[in-house]
């Protein structure tokens, strides 16, 4: 709740940290896990909600990228694929493995049998650690997906990868809170007004962006994880590096769902670019785009619309196409790619500009910089950025894989054992309340045994209760209806917006805001 938030900017104000993380997307928010728990005394400001910007529009995959082996990138798809699995194993609850079904047909660059031949590489890339890939004749994909078009089909390919079936800001927000119980300093909608280096130390001018007032922080050593931002930080704070980032903008529309649900679909658009229709609870995500942007900040556009709802339509047998009245909501995000600072790649092929992270350090001013990366590389990004502080002189203690993932079965068997032990949370109700909230998930069920009121369910797919609207505005840092509706849930994504607005007043309550007149 925002006295949550005020309590943490006030413990801000005329502190010493050792690192000062700015940006609270997935870079900064697994930084400021992995810091916290090896014990280094750390704090994270964004001048918007937790992850609220590219980190939220993701197409909630974690994957080893198997469009990357296109462009040969073997190397960056083999450190994804374990990525992949270490966050499969961690979170088995809150990432899931899920069947992607690839149709081919004449316009595809590849043929079956070779894209088979390379969907078995990325299998073994990847340990064999997911469901063995195999091909289908047309047959085979329409019985298995009758809403897919095959009269063009040659074939079709089943592989594996993994998928967060809650939301990307969701998920990202779990390292948030996992530092802030580590004692790490987490603040949202605090913007970074003025940044000056003395004497080994950073004095940060931090401005509260709802009521506008001013606190000060010193940091030995700023972490730069702003993203699309992150150049535009560097030259606020001095720092000139080896690389920069250019922008990549990337959309998707959800619509009622397509399909049973069960699996993603993969199709090759007009430009032999892979894009995807995958599950959201009773919803469908299709995309994404990529094309060039010159400002870290974009739009979707009439164009973007009808480009993608033009190539799902001619993939798919539906009795009437898809039209921009079945659009529920729209995510458009920018990817920060990393390119050479010295490099002109204004002429170079855009699809080829790697996906890959890079940490650079400035030992003579104290700042890390993160340049890309993406969710599924997450845990990497946080061990290195430990490891590069400790490198500018931090003292931290050894980190082992603790450190990430959710709690031993025994506590969900616990947790269970009282969810039985009482008649408010059914067993289906029970793991999706501990894949949210893991050993939390006891707290939304004390509120119900105390309150039964509070079992009452608002939304059935997905499904939320009011005790976990309370427990979300008490321990979440909700400053704004719209931080619950987009981040901490993935209602305002899944849900018409007319169905919300007859909720807004009840939600707000439950949150304890200020009652919010519309979305």
């Amino acid at each position: 709740m925002p006295g949550q938030r005020i309590r943490i900017l006030d413990s801000l104000d005329n502190a010493t940290v050792d690192v000062a993380i700015i940006g609270g997307g997935i870079n900064g928010a697994v930084t400021a896990a992995a810091l916290s728990a090896a014990g280094v005394h750390t704090a994270l400001v964004d001048r918007g909600d937790f992850s609220s910007l590219t980190s939220q529009e993701s197409s909630n995959l974690v994957w080893g990228g198997f469009k990357y082996m296109q462009s040969y990138e073997f190397k960056l798809v083999r450190e994804l694929c374990q990525s992949r699995n270490r966050l499969t194993d961690a979170y088995p609850s809150q990432v899931e493995p899920i069947e992607f079904l690839a149709t081919f047909d004449e316009d595809s660059p590849y043929p079956v049998w070779l894209a088979g031949m390379g969907a078995m590489a990325y299998w073994g890339i990847g340990n064999f650690a997911t469901a063995r890939p195999r091909i289908l004749r047309r047959s085979n994909v329409k019985s298995l997906e009758p809403v897919i078009n095959t009269s063009r089909a040659k074939g079709g390919l089943i592989y594996s990868d993994s998928y967060l079936p809650d939301n990307d800001a969701r998920f990202t927000f779990g390292f948030i809170k996992s530092a802030l119980d580590r004692g790490a300093l987490t603040a949202n909608y605090t913007e970074l007004a003025h940044a000056e280096f003395d004497d080994d130390y950073w004095t940060l001018q931090l401005r509260d962006m709802i009521d506008g007032t001013n606190r000060t922080l010193r940091a030995r050593t700023i972490v730069n994880a702003t993203g699309p931002w992150i150049d535009v930080l560097n030259e606020q704070l001095g720092v000139t590096t080896e690389h920069r980032i250019a922008h990549s903008k990337g959309i998707h529309l959800i619509v009622p769902r397509i399909g049973s649900g069960e699996r993603v679909f993969a199709f090759f658009d007009e430009d032999e670019r892979l894009y995807y229709v995958i599950p959201m609870g009773d919803r469908s995500v299709i995309g994404t785009t990529d094309s060039r942007v010159d400002e870290p900040t974009t739009e979707v556009t009439d164009e973007d619309r009808e480009f993608l709802l033009r190539q799902i339509n001619g993939r798919l047998d539906l009795d009437v196409p898809l039209t921009t009245n079945d659009v529920i909501a729209e995510r458009c995000g920018v990817r920060p790619l990393v390119v050479d600072a010295s490099g002109n790649h204004e002429e170079s092929d855009w699809l080829q500009l790697s996906r890959k992270h890079e940490i650079e350090i400035d030992r003579n001013r104290g700042v890390v910089s993160i340049f890309g990366g993406k969710l599924t590389d997450c845990l990497n990004v946080g061990e290195e950025v430990l490891e590069a502080i400790t490198q500018l002189g931090i003292t931290s203690n050894e980190l082992d894989d603790s450190w990430f993932g959710e709690p031993p079965t025994a506590d969900f068997a616990r947790f269970q054992a009282r969810v039985n032990a009482n008649n408010h949370v059914d067993d289906d109700n029970a793991e999706t309340l501990w894949r949210r909230y893991g050993r939390r998930a006891n707290f939304v069920l004390d509120r119900v045994i105390a309150n039964p009121a509070l079992a009452e369910i608002l939304w059935d797919d997905p499904r939320y209760m009011k005790a976990e609207i309370v427990e979300i505005g008490e321990h979440e840092m909700v400053a704004r209806v719209e931080d619950f509706l987009r981040r901490r849930t993935s209602l305002s994504l899944t849900e018409h917006g007319e169905e919300l607005e007859d909720r807004i007043a009840e939600i707000s309550e439950l949150l304890g805001l200020a009652p919010a007149a519309s979305i």
